[in-house]
């Protein structure tokens, strides 16, 4: 399932959907045009992994593994294919200079973190999440495991959020664009229906810096982006220009006629 880039020349193809890996990169690029990098206006092309697209021929040569997001970056004279979000996101840190520290304590700290999420969220998402909710009958053990395992990982982070306003420091990087999709919304209720479940309240400081990133509107474009569930008005399916967001969501677009 290929797609070209609109303006080949200029700017980067993201494939995808907007499940939290998906949303990661989209928030980055969105975070960059909100920060004034007009290098990183992009098109972001819907894959609908249920429907097998990303074993496409198009997009296993951006990801051969065909898991989403992929990247491909057209604003040099050869294309630069980039997969795994973790990837993504440094290749545009370093790219645009921006949500990456180049001290290289602060450095350490920020990828430290954003290789924290990249090691966890397996256990949120494949572990917890698949046993919790979509797992063909409620196994007690299983989901009891990794409900621990969670919990623990939340714990980690209040820990560190309660010493520090971002998890990389005082500035907002790319260790939080990577961790917020997932803890993020697990503790406002997006993923999985388990808010109570975990009492996620009670871990306030990742409570208070998920709703500190929430009200940043870069944020809450990119969470738009490919996603394909909820209300109509949150959903952007293909974004191409920043005006789709006024003008594309599916609220606004008329019902396609036979």
């Amino acid at each position: 399932m290929k797609r070209n880039c609109r303006s080949a020349a200029t700017r980067c193809s993201s494939t995808s959907l907007g499940t939290p890996n998906g949303v990661k990169v989209t928030v980055m690029l969105e975070e960059l045009l909100a920060a004034g990098h007009k290098g990183a206006e992009y098109d972001a092309w819907l894959i609908r992994i249920g429907e097998g697209d990303q074993f496409g021929s198009g997009f296993v040569g951006i990801n051969p593994n065909s898991k989403i997001p992929a990247l491909l970056d057209r604003s040099g004279p050869t294309p630069i294919r980039v997969f795994e979000s973790g990837a993504i996101l440094v290749h545009l840190a370093e790219k645009f200079g921006a949500f990456l520290p180049k001290d290289p304590a602060a450095r350490a700290e920020v990828l430290s973190w954003l290789f924290w999420q990249m090691g966890s969220a397996p256990y949120l998402g494949g572990g917890f999440g698949h046993f919790y909710a979509y797992a063909p009958a409620k196994w007690e053990y299983p989901i009891d495991r990794f409900a621990m395992e969670v919990k623990r990982q939340l714990d980690v982070l209040d820990r560190r959020l309660a010493e520090s306003e971002y998890l990389g420091g005082t500035d907002y990087t790319i260790a939080d664009i990577a961790v917020w999709p997932w803890y993020g919304g697990l503790v406002k209720g997006w993923l999985y229906g388990a808010a109570e479940f975990l009492d996620v309240e009670s871990y306030r400081h990742v409570n208070r810096w998920a709703d500190a990133i929430h009200a940043r509107p870069a944020a809450q474009r990119g969470r738009m982006v490919n996603r394909v569930q909820g209300e109509p008005s949150s959903q952007l399916h293909e974004r191409h220009e920043a005006t789709d967001f006024e003008t594309r969501t599916q609220d606004k677009v008329a019902p396609k006629v036979d």
